[in-house]
């Protein structure tokens, strides 16, 4: 796999070469990963590119700085969001995914790194389907982890904070080492959370579930698109505890993220959901969504935020 990476970068206030944006090895987020980030999409639309749900975005990244303890050096969405721009214009990337990363760096050594000073980098980079174009029509087949969610107050489930995404790393080597794309994890009482990076949805007799916040899950941003363009169709949406079982008994199951974006789950345990394709209500959830970010459709919430590309900005 290529490494990925673009012509320039945002690191500290300053708009920099790629190969420039260097930290030392002693930085404290990487022992002890003490950095919260963000996943955002910038999509090619038919009126050109436009970043998806960025302020949405960013406003959780300072929640999950707050939550964390880490000062962000920016505070002001709409700077955050004039900084995606500056990065996308200076990359030409009409598409992209974004990554905002806040994170303490070289001081101490000590697990309390409130005394290292904070970073920040705000990269686009071109990034295609996470759990590949094919997945996205015909599904993937995934298995549930022997790896749980993370307890109450062992963690915070709510922000994305570097370190958590040990638990994620678990869950996915673990489903591929054992042949499936993608894993799905119980949260500590048995039921069923979300996958290592993307939350969950089951259809059963046309109705849609998805597990709670209480259920150790991030709450996605995706997973709100996709629930209020399910309920615009005119389905019932509900959050509910789900047991394992309901994986088996679902007709469709399928998963969101900013990464994956709406991602049909074709089996599970080596068991079919459904008729092992991708479902009716996952595909007309799917191609509402890929209407609104394409341009195609109008964008009703206003999730679209335009990029004007006409004026590159660099180092």
């Amino acid at each position: 796999m290529a490494a990925m990476q673009a012509d320039y970068i945002w690191m500290n206030g300053k708009v920099i070469p790629w190969q420039e944006a260097t930290v030392h090895v002693f930085t404290h987020a990487l022992h002890y990963g003490s950095s919260v980030f963000e996943g955002i999409r910038i999509y090619e639309t038919v009126n050109g590119p436009a970043i998806f749900r960025g302020r949405e975005h960013y406003e959780r990244l300072l929640f999950s700085a707050k939550v964390a303890r880490i000062p962000s050096p920016i505070t002001d969405l709409d700077e955050w969001m004039q900084i995606t721009a500056d990065v996308a214009r200076a990359n030409q990337h009409r598409s992209a995914y974004v990554r905002p990363l806040i994170f303490r760096g070289y001081n101490t050594l000590g697990v309390d790194g409130r005394g290292c000073p904070v970073d920040a980098i705000v990269a686009t980079v071109p990034w295609g389907a996470y759990l590949g174009a094919e997945g996205l029509e015909k599904g993937v087949d995934v298995q549930v982890s022997s790896w749980r969610r993370m307890a109450p107050d062992t963690a915070n489930a709510l922000a994305k904070i570097g370190g958590q995404y040990v638990n994620g790393q678990n869950i996915v080597m673990e489903a591929k080492d054992n042949g499936f794309t993608e894993g799905i994890a119980l949260d500590i009482n048995g039921y069923v959370s979300e996958g290592s990076g993307e939350n969950i949805f089951l259809i059963h007799k046309g109705e849609i579930y998805t597990p709670p916040l209480a259920n150790s899950i991030l709450g996605g941003i995706t997973r709100n698109s996709a629930a209020t363009i399910a309920q615009e169709l005119g389905y019932t949406v509900k959050e509910i505890t789900i047991p394992r079982e309901m994986l088996y008994l679902a007709d469709e199951i399928f998963f969101t993220g900013t990464a994956a974006e709406i991602t049909p789950v074709r089996s599970v345990d080596r068991l079919p959901v459904g008729s092992g394709t991708r479902g009716p209500v996952t595909k007309a959830i799917q191609d509402r969504f890929f209407s609104i970010v394409r341009g195609e459709s109008e964008d009703t919430w206003g999730w679209l935020t335009p990029v004007e590309m006409s004026q590159r900005v660099a180092a």
